[in-house]
């Protein structure tokens, strides 16, 4: 099933706020989440359900007001951040990842999903809580720099920002999940509130 079909679905069932442009490109990412609608297992590997879990567990506040996830992809961790949130911006920059995500939450009123290429395109607002889940190393450092940019100048006074990357390596990275993190924490000009560090994955809260 190709992504306009996802779109006619949602469409139909729920009020959708994105428009994917005519002849858009399939890139590396629409790409994976056509030939493999759930391309990371997200939905299945001990790994992520265990990454997941972890991170709602270290948020510092039980409820926030407007949160902002980059990178959604089927939408498994948006559907568990929204039991935290008021309202909740999720993007993703490959429409079929978004038709996904949008069924995935479709029964969430308080859950947006829309398709933006970040860092050159950005939400209006700004947010009480920012999510960047294994993201950052598809970026180049400065598509990264960037994006940190608009993370810092898009929080609400108290907000606070989530990092978490698998500590491995894959060919389509851009950098190390390490280097993303040391460059958000030497120039976003943020307290870190929360570390964990094991041997699959580095999640930092910085506020």
């Amino acid at each position: 099933m190709l992504a306009e079909d996802f779109v006619e679905r949602a469409v139909n069932g729920r009020e959708v706020l994105f428009e994917p442009e005519a002849g858009v490109v399939v890139d590396h990412f629409e790409a994976l989440h056509r030939a493999k609608g759930d391309p990371w297992s997200v939905r299945t590997r001990w790994y992520e359900r265990r990454k997941r879990a972890i991170t709602c567990a270290v948020l510092p506040r039980e409820s926030y007001g407007r949160g902002f996830e980059i990178g959604c992809s089927i939408g498994e961790l948006s559907a568990l951040l929204a039991e935290r949130f008021e309202t909740l911006v999720s993007v993703d920059s490959a429409p079929t990842a978004v038709a996904l995500a949008t069924e995935r939450t479709a029964d969430l009123a308080n859950v947006v999903i829309r398709r933006m290429r970040i860092p050159e395109e950005w939400p209006d607002g700004l947010f009480d809580l920012i999510v960047v889940s294994e993201v950052a190393y598809y970026l180049a450092a400065d598509q990264w720099a960037a994006t940190v940019d608009r993370i810092v100048g898009s929080l609400a006074e108290g907000g606070q920002v989530v990092l978490c990357h698998w500590t491995g390596h894959a060919d389509d990275f851009a950098q190390s999940g390490g280097d993303a993190h040391a460059a958000f924490a030497n120039t976003a000009g943020l307290r870190l509130l929360v570390q964990h560090h094991d041997e699959e994955f580095l999640l930092e809260v910085f506020g």
